[in-house]
């Protein structure tokens, strides 16, 4: 398979400097029309990490979504380095748009330890590859092609696997509030451990919300039956892990009430390592 679509996203998610603390970001135009969360998420962390030692890594995230990003415009990250600990680094970013904060990202980074170690056990799932990828699925679910066609040119350069339906086949079905979906970058990334740390964060964004919509039986933003946006995330990175290898995307959401929807999910190698732990509130609302 040609590299050409992961390519396209690692340039969308490098930053021009233009300024000491100060990154310039471009955008492009997801399933619906307004900047991916995940998108912004992920420029904003290469905004940190690029002014943070290299021997620090980044352990956790905590983020909001302000106002809706405009996809048509360059973003601007501004960073403020809080912190330079002898064990822990800070930072502080916030995206700008047409002079207005869009998003805000606090972000850790941590000089490597030895400390006690366990972890929730990975659940069980079946090998990614004996599931269908997204070129062979989403044409069967009777979507509009156009949104077919745009979802596989959003994700073109992520193999994603859903292990069940997701939300848009399960249409009119309620079921337990769960979804697993195996992923990896389309391709081969460099060792920078910040890249894949950035691939993650933008992933991440893409299918927490699901099993929102699952347990009511909602097709979601890809019929229309739902209206929804990221409204704050946090991600906590505990192993080191390859974005461009398989990872385990197990999510669940515990709530939802009062036009807001949460989910929570643990990312875990294909050899049962628990690498990432993240949670997400977003607005889930029914057109009236």
């Amino acid at each position: 398979m040609s590299q050409a679509p992961l390519q396209s996203l690692l340039d969308l998610l490098d930053l021009e400097q233009i300024e000491e603390n100060i990154f310039r970001g471009q955008s492009r135009p997801g399933v619906v029309p307004r900047v991916f969360g995940g998108q912004v998420a992920a420029q904003a962390l290469v905004a940190a990490g690029r002014t943070v030692p290299e021997d620090r890594l980044a352990h956790s995230l905590h983020a909001y979504f302000l106002r809706i990003g405009d996809a048509g415009a360059p973003i601007v990250y501004t960073v403020d380095r809080m912190n330079d600990g002898r064990s822990f680094t800070t930072r502080r970013v916030v995206a700008v748009q047409h002079g207005q904060p869009i998003f805000a990202l606090s972000a850790s980074f941590q000089r490597y330890e030895e400390g006690l170690d366990h972890q929730a056990p990975m659940p069980p799932a079946p090998d990614p590859e004996t599931l269908p990828a997204a070129e062979e699925r989403l044409p069967a679910y009777g979507l509009d092609p156009a949104v077919v066609d745009k979802l596989l040119e959003e994700r073109a350069a992520v193999d994603l696997r859903y292990v069940d339906d997701p939300p848009y086949g399960r249409y009119g079905r309620p079921r337990e509030p769960r979804s697993q979906v195996w992923f990896r970058a389309n391709g081969k990334l460099d060792d920078d451990p910040l890249l894949h740390v950035v691939l993650a964060t933008y992933v991440s964004d893409m299918t927490l919300l699901d099993s929102i919509l699952l347990a009511h039986g909602r097709g979601g933003w890809a019929v229309g039956d739902v209206v929804g946006a990221s409204l704050d995330h946090a991600m906590w990175f505990h192993r080191p892990f390859r974005a461009d290898e398989w990872l385990l995307y197990d999510q669940e959401s515990p709530s939802s009430s009062g036009g807001r929807g949460l989910g929570q999910g643990r990312i875990y190698t294909r050899d049962g390592q628990l690498a990432i732990t993240v949670i997400q509130e977003g607005v889930v609302r029914v057109p009236r």
